[in-house]
């Protein structure tokens, strides 16, 4: 990694507890040495919280394989300092392709490149919470702790949150803990973090791809019940990202919104569970009514470009 200016040129992501840099790692034990470039996350020294990150992500991300995951090469202390070595993947987050980065797939993210993401991280959540030797619960799916490769493949990843259980155990916490605008109601209330709150994250998450928007803004906007609000008017295609123009399948459209809504329903055990939810985006399976919902009782403001 080299020097503090060197690390300083490097850093490729900030989170609550760490600092992310671009590395290059060197194999010398073959007669044909090699260079890769990696992704080191260095935990900040002095924070317990951090300490117990940087345990969480070795006991989860460490043994987890999957084509939909961030993987972990190795950790290792240096100094004060806490180190995870992951795979470098090139093209960022999610977030920084649907809102800012110059696009990588023409002037904006693809509707195929979207749709393909979204089935991904699901395919990713289903491993980690069925496909297993454990439940992970992840405690923080959004955009921005996404990756994208350069198949343009979602790696789910940053686990400094994530929580283990045995199955056939009680897989719920009680410390709230997640992000702003894809914390479940439960979550927000009593920190009852599950498998179902994983669900509805994925949810939000879902209608952000889908639209092109953030899930909250400075007001009362919540994007799940604006498009619940176009979904029960009969008019749920005016969610979609108006980026596309006409340059998306309206059929994967409106199955995409109508998936994210049934995810992102009040009540826990109105989810569906992640392999149900791959089954629709997949059109294995038929996607049931979803009831009209709200999940705030006051009235929430339509983004200004929308307002009639």
């Amino acid at each position: 990694m080299g020097g503090r200016r060197q690390q300083d040129n490097r850093i490729i992501g900030t989170g609550g507890f760490g600092t992310v840099y671009k590395g290059i790692i060197t194999t010398t034990s073959s007669s044909s040495p090699s260079s890769d470039e990696i992704a080191v996350k260095k935990i900040t020294p002095n924070s317990i919280q951090g300490v117990r990150e940087f345990v969480a992500e070795i006991e989860s991300l460490g043994r987890l394989r999957h084509k939909n995951l961030v993987n972990l090469q190795g950790w290792c202390k240096h100094g004060n300092d806490l180190l995870l070595i992951y795979d470098y993947i090139p093209n960022g987050s999610l977030d920084s392709l649907l809102y800012s980065k110059p696009r990588l797939c023409g002037a904006v993210l693809t509707w195929d490149a979207r749709f393909q993401i979204a089935k991904g991280i699901a395919s990713g959540l289903l491993y980690l919470h069925e496909e297993w030797e454990k439940i992970v619960i992840h405690r923080d799916v959004k955009p921005s702790n996404v990756l994208i490769d350069d198949q343009m493949n979602p790696r789910l990843g940053d686990f400094g949150l994530a929580r283990l259980y045995e199955r056939g155990s009680l897989s719920h916490t009680t410390v709230v803990v997640g992000t702003i605008g894809y914390m479940a109601p439960e979550l927000t209330r009593n920190g009852n973090s599950s498998s179902a709150s994983d669900v509805f994250a994925f949810g939000v998450l879902l209608l952000e791809i889908v639209s092109g928007r953030k899930p909250t803004d400075s007001g009362s906007f919540f994007l799940a019940d604006w498009v619940m609000e176009m979904h029960a008017s009969g008019q749920v295609l005016r969610a979609v990202d108006s980026r596309l123009g006409s340059g998306y399948d309206e059929e994967e459209a409106r199955l995409a919104l109508v998936v994210g809504l049934l995810c992102c329903h009040p009540r826990r055990g109105s989810r569906p569970a992640m392999r149900m939810v791959l089954r629709y985006l997949n059109g294995d399976e038929g996607v049931p009514e979803v009831e009209v919902y709200s999940h705030s009782s006051s009235r929430y403001s339509l983004p200004s470009d929308l307002k009639e």
